[in-house]
């Protein structure tokens, strides 16, 4: 008969085998998406100390994009020193668009260079959401210098697709900056939410009113916005320095989901790195029914 101590001991022994990745495989190929969310927001609220588990998960298969997502959101020197090794990753997974996407928290030459290189190559590139995650960690900057070397790449572009994105990215690097020179604009880190609207900046800003032929007898009030901008969920990292954020923008005929992840310095909060998620289009509300003729 076994005795007590001894089933505790057994109890504690972990199971024969590397069970991990396959728990991590059965959790992400869930029909059910939350349950991958859910474990990107437990890895990230477990910090840098996660890191050496998610290298590890790297080398599966399985969980390799989840443990590079997950690295990409922790961000930080040792996460990105870990990512930048997907560059040369010899398997068809392209892991190394989210070494590009946690390039854009590193305002820094260096950073600048590697996303334009990434561009320039885009016609190149049989995946293009490599070259969208250096287009989105580009736009994070909100750097005017910028426009005019992303706008001779613009000009090279064979992709249409890759060209739009970077046109519209350039349209918003421009507003934004000017709008973050304003004094409204330099509140911009305030809050997590403040800085989520600031990265939606220009499509939040009502259009400009028509000029008239003839001057209104009182000044015309601008038209509202159309796009929202909501925060669905936080979570914070260890030390609440550190904000990922799923937000929904919105405008009358599409809905798009973001992952961002937002960094506290000095008391101010600034988006670190943006992430695409899904997008949908909305259905148009049916048209009304004309009343029935009375006889």
């Amino acid at each position: 008969m076994t005795s007590p101590a001894a089933a505790a001991e057994q109890e504690e022994t972990p199971l024969p085998g590397d069970w991990g990745p396959d728990l991590l495989d059965a959790i992400l190929s869930s029909p059910n998406p939350q349950a991958g969310d859910a474990l990107l927001r437990a890895a990230f609220a477990a910090g840098p100390a996660v890191i050496p588990r998610l290298e590890a998960a790297l080398k599966d298969d399985r969980t390799a994009e989840f443990a590079a997502q997950a690295l990409a959101f922790i961000g930080g020197e040792k996460a990105l020193a870990v990512l930048w090794k997907l560059q040369t990753d010899p398997r068809d997974l392209n892991l190394r668009r989210f070494y590009y996407g946690a390039l854009g928290e590193y305002a820094s030459p260096q950073a600048t260079q590697i996303l334009s290189e990434v561009i320039n190559r885009s016609d190149a590139e049989p995946d293009r959401t490599v070259t969208e995650a250096a287009i989105l960690a580009l736009t994070v900057h909100s750097d005017a210098t910028l426009v005019p070397k992303l706008k001779e790449a613009a000009a090279k572009l064979q992709d249409v697709v890759i060209r739009d994105d970077l046109d519209n990215a350039l349209a918003v690097i421009e507003a934004r900056s000017k709008y973050l020179a304003t004094p409204e604009g330099k509140k911009a880190g305030s809050s997590i939410e403040q800085a989520v609207r600031t990265y939606f900046y220009p499509a939040l800003e009502p259009p400009p009113p028509e000029t008239p032929s003839k001057p209104p007898a009182k000044p015309a009030t601008p038209e509202p916005s159309l796009v929202k901008v909501n925060i669905q969920q936080l979570t914070f990292s260890p030390d609440n320095s550190r904000a990922l954020a799923r937000v929904v923008f919105e405008d009358p005929t599409a809905l798009a989901y973001y992952d961002m992840v937002l960094q506290k310095q000095y008391g101010e909060w600034a988006v670190a790195n943006v992430w695409l998620g899904s997008e949908a289009e909305k259905t148009p509300p049916a048209p009304a029914k004309a009343p029935a003729k009375q006889p």
